[in-house]
Formats: C-alpha cells, structure tokens, sequence
C-alpha cells in the first residue's frame, strides 16, 4: 500500500520521535539494568516527553513497549526484571512509536560494557547488511534486490540469515503489505513504488540460520546458542531513491 507525501511527512515526524528514543537510550548506563528498567523508562520517555503512543503495548497481546533481545536471543525478547544487562553483552533494543495514527518501528543492537572482538564484528556486519538493503530501495527496484544484497553482505562475512522473519509494510498498521525478505535473488518480487513505506531489519547469526521458540511462546533464540545481532529502520521509497524515516543523528554521514 503506497502512502500519499502528507502520509510519508506525518510517519516522518513518528519517525523522528522513534530516533530521539534511541538518542536518550545512548545516554543511560546499561550495564547492571535490567531489560524491565530500560522498558519503563522508554515506555515514559515516549508517553511524557514524546507525548506519543507506545505501539507495541497491546499489540497482538503484548505487555511491554519493547523486545529486549539479548545474546543469543534472535528477536522478540521480553523485558524481565531479573534480566540484568552484564560486560560483554549484546542486546537488541526492538522499539515501535505512534503519532498522529502512524506507526514508526526501529531497533539498535547496544554493545555493553568491553565486548568481545567477534560479537563486535557480528554487530558491525550486521549494521552494514542493514545498509546495504537500504542503499538497494529506489523506485522500479525489486524487493529481491533488497534481500540480495542483505544476503550477500552477510554471507561474505561468513554470518547467516534469519529467514523465518522479515521486514514488513508499515503505517497505520504495524504490519502491512509487502514482506520483505532479507535473502532472495535480485531482480526477482515486488515493484518498488514512489510512496511505498516498509522496514528493512535483518537478522545474522554467527553459526547456523535455525531458530527456536521458547516456552513463552515469544522469545526467539538461536538452535545452536551462538550469538544474534539485528538492526531496523523504516523507509519510505521517494522519487529517486529512499528516505529513512528512522534515522538517528549520529547516522548522517551513514545515509
């Protein structure tokens, strides 16, 4: 479903609102939080400072404003109070903001404390991998191109791809048409369109592509144990390339 400019402007302002969550998640402490910590405190960060909604309470049943996904977990962590975030973590921060009717999704994969060289080079390739499906949005490009070029980044730094989970369309809904693989063959799927609004947040893991769910029924880990890194944006599609509407400051230079 394709949005109209004022459409892409008001999920423009969500947007921004989301980014800023991530600028105040930079300045706290991680280490020695718990996952149930930072969730309140983002929870009234968006409400009171943002006045704005919190779109993942609530959302197919969901209690909290955030997945914490930490480690070996691969998506969909839950906030807990005994959760401490530790010196050598990896956690991703999967974070949703309603404004005006629009829906922004983002996520942020944090290194806490001294990190060890190869999660780090996860979490660096993962980032890039996220880049490299963005670079590929333009007008008359193929969703497969976007997937391709995940794919290809990830696989040429030795990581798998998570396929059980993809990007999606996004707006008034948090989930809409099209899904957007993170693997696939250029030249292959939907047309990209001016106007089309969807996010890009690939999965890479260090061993194998497997996954698991746990007995909650969401928390998603990896088969073998190893560790997960993710990283999300939401883009629009313009008349000559892509706008990320989720972008963060420090990502100028990036975009």
């Amino acid at each position: 479903m394709t949005k109209t400019p004022a459409e892409v402007e008001l999920m423009a302002e969500a947007g921004r609102r989301l980014a800023s969550v991530f600028t105040h998640l930079d300045g706290l402490a991680l280490a020695g939080m718990t996952t149930m910590e930072i969730n309140d405190r983002v929870e009234a960060f968006i409400v009171n400072d943002l006045q704005a909604r919190p779109a993942s309470k609530g959302q197919y049943g969901y209690g909290f404003v955030l997945n914490s996904s930490r480690n070996q977990v691969v998506c969909h962590g839950v906030p807990s109070a005994d959760e401490v975030l530790k010196s050598g973590d990896i956690v991703n921060l999967d974070i949703t903001l309603e404004k005006d009717g629009f829906i922004a999704d983002s996520s942020k994969t944090y290194l806490i404390g001294t990190v060890g060289p190869q999660a780090r080079r996860l979490v660096r390739t993962t980032y890039e991998a996220m880049w490299k499906g963005i670079q590929a949005v333009r007008p008359g490009a193929k969703l497969g191109d976007i997937g391709f070029a995940i794919e290809r980044h990830a696989k040429k730094a030795g990581y798998s791809v998570v396929r059980e989970y993809c990007g999606h369309g996004i707006g008034r809904e948090m989930h809409e048409d099209p899904q957007v693989l993170h693997f696939g063959r250029a030249g292959t799927g939907v047309t990209l369109r001016e106007g089309m609004v969807f996010t890009i947040e690939p999965m890479l893991n260090q061993g194998r592509r497997t996954v698991r769910t746990e007995d909650d029924g969401w928390t998603v880990v990896t088969a073998d144990g190893m560790l997960s890194a993710q990283f999300e944006h939401t883009v629009a599609v313009t008349g000559d390339g892509v706008r990320v509407l989720t972008l963060r400051p420090e990502e100028k230079r990036a975009a």
